[in-house]
């Protein structure tokens, strides 16, 4: 069977009422402070599906070390978002059709897409395989990419314009549902990627003011480790893009819990 590297075109995405626009408050407080977990693996998956491209296709024959460097941050940056989706369809998606019933079409095929994308995602990952051994296959897998992280992108713009908006209405302000501390402890609790690996893919760009916030959803053993987590995923992986390479995208790559995490970076 050949393998296919890009996913068949996505099928329409049924319309949902009540278009109008959200009107916000006017307080202080930024919009992205509520589902601050979903917008974080959002963004980077934004980042890195912009920059592993190009590190793919610039990686020499010569640099093994690299090529397994690259490899296993993809396979890490897969992992987050198997689990991510994951959390949508198990914890979230429930509660928004019980308090609202009108989104329940949309909700159903945003939980097919998950499905469509994790398949596309696990044929382009058996690719970079291939690609970070054998340089001579790194831009036609480097352009497979490019093109699951425009299919990825149609995915992302439908929840964030369609879906956030009304869940905003909808669930409680102070709720975690959706938030930083939330997916930290349904990552735990999955065994899925460490906690420091994923909070400093998740952090990696984020300005200052703006991690001391996220941190105060996390507990307290959390915020200590910060900058350990930090320092060490920034040493571990400017190999690949150069020191401070996510900070363009505004938001950054996050670290694990210590050994056994999936990128095995930082060891608490």
């Amino acid at each position: 069977m050949p393998i296919h590297l890009l996913p068949q075109p996505a099928p329409a995405v049924p319309a949902q009422g009540q278009p109008g626009a959200d009107p916000r408050g006017g307080d202080d407080e930024p919009s992205t402070a509520r589902f601050s977990g979903l917008r974080l693996v959002h963004a980077a998956l934004r980042r890195d599906l912009a920059r592993l491209p190009n590190a793919l296709r610039l990686l020499q024959p010569d640099e093994e070390d690299k090529g397994e460097a690259l490899l296993r941050h993809w396979t890490f940056m897969t992992a987050m978002l198997t689990c991510h989706h994951e959390q949508q369809d198990t914890r979230i998606w429930p509660i928004v059709r019980r308090f609202a019933p009108e989104l329940r079409l949309l909700l159903n095929w945003l939980e097919a897409d998950h499905h469509n994308l994790d398949h596309s995602f696990t044929r382009v990952t058996t690719l970079v395989r291939i690609a970070s051994r054998d340089t001579g296959s790194a831009w036609p897998v480097a352009y497979a990419m490019e093109d699951l992280a425009a299919r990825l992108e149609t995915h992302l713009r439908i929840e964030e314009r369609q879906l956030l908006p009304r869940m905003e209405r909808v669930v409680a302000d102070g709720s975690r549902l959706g938030g930083l501390g939330e997916l930290l402890d349904l990552l735990r609790a999955a065994d899925g990627p460490g906690t420091a690996d994923a909070l400093a893919w998740l952090l990696d760009g984020v300005e200052p003011a703006e991690v001391e916030r996220l941190l105060a959803e996390c507990d307290d053993d959390v915020a200590r480790n910060w900058p350990h987590w930090q320092a060490t995923y920034q040493r571990c992986t400017a190999p690949l893009w150069g020191p401070g390479g996510g900070a363009e995208d505004g938001l950054g790559e996050g670290p694990g819990d210590g050994p056994g995490a999936v990128l095995g970076i930082i060891a608490d």
